[in-house]
C-alpha cells in the first residue's frame, strides 16, 4: 500500500492532508524519515509525530446506489458504486451483493470477505426485498407463481417461493433468497409482466434508511455486522 494510503486510511484524514504531512518530514517509515508519499508500506512500522500509526479494523458500509452506476469497484465504460465514496475509504472495498446498472438501492460495501460471503452465499438464504414497478397490472395468478415459485428461461431449477405484498396493481414488495442473473426481472418476465423500475429497501435486517440520499453512503451499526 502507498504511505500516503495508509496514513490516510489509519487516522481518516484526506489523501491530499497524509501526502502534506509526508512532506513536511512528520513522518517515520522504518524508524527513517521519508518524504516520498509513494514509497510502498510492507509492515514496517509508521509514525506520525512520534505516534504509531495502525490500519482499522475492517470496514463496513451501506450505500444507496443511484441508477447508471455499475455494482463494481473499476470499470471503463460506467461510473462504479465505489466510487461515490471518498477516495480514502476506496482501498480494500468490495460489494456484497451487486446490483444491475439500472436498479438503484441498498448496497453492502466492506473489507471482510467472509462477511461478504455469509450475505451472499446461497446457502445462507439471505432475504433480499425489492420494490418491483411494473408495466402491466399484476394479477393474482401472477402472485400465486411468484410465491410458488416458477421455472426461469433456460434454467432446470424452479426459483424459492417469493414473498410478495401488493403496494399498488403496478408496484409489489418482493422478497428472495437467491441472487440468479437479472433474477427479480426474469421472474417477473416469465409470468408475463415487465419490470420498469427496480429499488433494494432491504437485505436481511439491513433496512435502507428513508433518509439516506441516492448517493449518500453510511457505516453499518454493529447490530447490522453482527446479524450475518
Amino acid at each position: 500500500m502507498r504511505l500516503d494510503q495508509f496514513i490516510a486510511q489509519s487516522t481518516g484524514i484526506s489523501r491530499k492532508e497524509a501526502k502534506k504531512f509526508i512532506r513536511q518530514g512528520r513522518i517515520m517509515l522504518a524508524n527513517r524519515v521519508t518524504t516520498n508519499p509513494a514509497e510502498r508500506t510492507q509492515g514496517q512500522a509508521v509514525h506520525l509525530d512520534g505516534d504509531p500509526l495502525a490500519l482499522p479494523g475492517h470496514r463496513y458500509y451501506m450505500l444507496h446506489k443511484p441508477a447508471g452506476y455499475v455494482s463494481a469497484t473499476e470499470d471503463k465504460e460506467h461510473p462504479t458504486a465505489v466510487s461515490l465514496l471518498p477516495s480514502e475509504l476506496r482501498q480494500g472495498l468490495h460489494i456484497a451483493g451487486r446490483l444491475d446498472k439500472d436498479t438503484t438501492g441498498l448496497l453492502l460495501l466492506t473489507t471482510d470477505g467472509q462477511w461478504s460471503r455469509r450475505v451472499t452465499a446461497p446457502r445462507y438464504a439471505v432475504p433480499k426485498t425489492y420494490l418491483v414497478h411494473l408495466a402491466e397490472a399484476i394479477t393474482s395468478t401472477a402472485i400465486q407463481q411468484l410465491e410458488t415459485g416458477l421455472l426461469l428461461r433456460g434454467e432446470t431449477q424452479p426459483t424459492a417461493p417469493a414473498q410478495v405484498e401488493l403496494v399498488n396493481q403496478h408496484c409489489i414488495r418482493l422478497t428472495i433468497i437467491e441472487g440468479r442473473y437479472h433474477q427479480v426481472k426474469r421472474m417477473l418476465a416469465a409470468v408475463g409482466n415487465r419490470v420498469e423500475a427496480l429499488h433494494r429497501e432491504k437485505i436481511g435486517q439491513i433496512l435502507l434508511p428513508k433518509g439516506l440520499l441516492a448517493g449518500k453512503y453510511c457505516e453499518l451499526s454493529p447490530s447490522d455486522v453482527s446479524f450475518f
